[in-house]
């Protein structure tokens, strides 16, 4: 037996000196001059990766979102690759139903996550389609880019945002969707229900009215189970046109990160959360 783990022993060794492939030593390099927050924005499952993939010449050191561009120069010029334009993405919210204007059914009590509502019971809200407000998105990002406001809703804060993805797999009702910046025209409702059942759940919930669809250029928007979508590869034909005659609000336009509805959109004044109109329920 010690014969033979001697003879193993050294086939190995031998093994590891003919196999053995020397390490690029700019992965290194490159990898020191990565942010080490591991994200997967870049759409590599580490920094690690991603600095394999730039020497490899796969990737484009400006695919780094966390970085800033100054660094991803810097390494571009270090590998002599030219830096490519990346197009910045960010995440967003289809949904505008904070506690002021959409309508509880049941007060959740339990574990305070969205998914566990979700199975227990749906979370307690009218809409079958709304944001739960209890953080899972907020806890899942890891650069303080999203926070829960005073209606219980996520906000994204754009310029912190590097489209990591981690909200987008948290939220149970894949509400959050990564677009890029230049999306500005944006249905921020995810509701199937059409027209006075839809209002009855939540003031600011898309109505199937189709309003916007006619208002818009050709082809840009068409109605989906009562639910308007915008076809972004016709970008270059977006215009707030379309939000104007919106009854409430549901499609918007966004421009520096401020959210414009349109003329028609139904003012909402009130801030108090609209009353609970059922029951309780307890996952504990």
């Amino acid at each position: 037996m010690g014969g033979l783990g001697v003879l193993l022993a050294s086939a190995l060794a031998v093994a590891h000196r003919k196999l053995h492939v020397d390490e690029d030593p700019r992965i290194e390099a490159v990898e020191e001059l990565l942010p080490q927050t591991n994200c997967g924005a870049c759409g590599y499952p580490g920094c690690s990766a991603f600095a394999n993939g730039c020497v490899s010449g796969e990737a484009n050191p400006v695919q780094c979102t966390v970085n800033t561009r100054e660094m991803s120069a810097y390494i571009a010029q270090m590998l002599g690759v030219e830096l490519g334009q990346e197009i910045r993405k960010v995440a967003r919210l289809a949904c505008a139903g904070g506690k002021h204007v959409a309508r509880m059914r049941a007060l959740y009590r339990g574990v305070e996550s969205c998914r566990a509502a979700v199975v227990t019971g749906g979370g307690g809200k009218a809409c079958a389609w709304g944001c739960l407000g209890l953080g899972d998105c907020e806890r899942s990002c890891d650069f303080d880019a999203i926070y829960m406001d005073s209606h219980g809703l996520p906000v994204v804060i754009e310029d912190k945002c590097v489209a990591c993805n981690d909200c987008v797999e948290a939220c149970p009702l894949d509400l959050f969707s990564l677009q890029p910046v230049s999306h500005r025209l944006w249905v921020a409702c995810k509701s199937l229900a059409e027209g006075d059942d839809a209002l009855a759940d939540c003031e600011v919930a898309c109505t199937g009215c189709g309003r916007c669809a006619a208002d818009a250029p050709e082809g840009l928007i068409r109605m989906e189970n009562h639910l308007a979508v915008v076809d972004y590869s016709k970008n270059l034909l977006a215009t707030s046109l379309p939000t104007q005659r919106c009854p409430t609000g549901a499609i918007v336009w966004l421009e520096d990160q401020k959210t414009q509805k349109g003329a028609a959109a139904k003012r909402i004044i009130r801030q108090d959360p609209l009353p609970i109109e059922a029951h309780f329920y307890d996952q504990t």
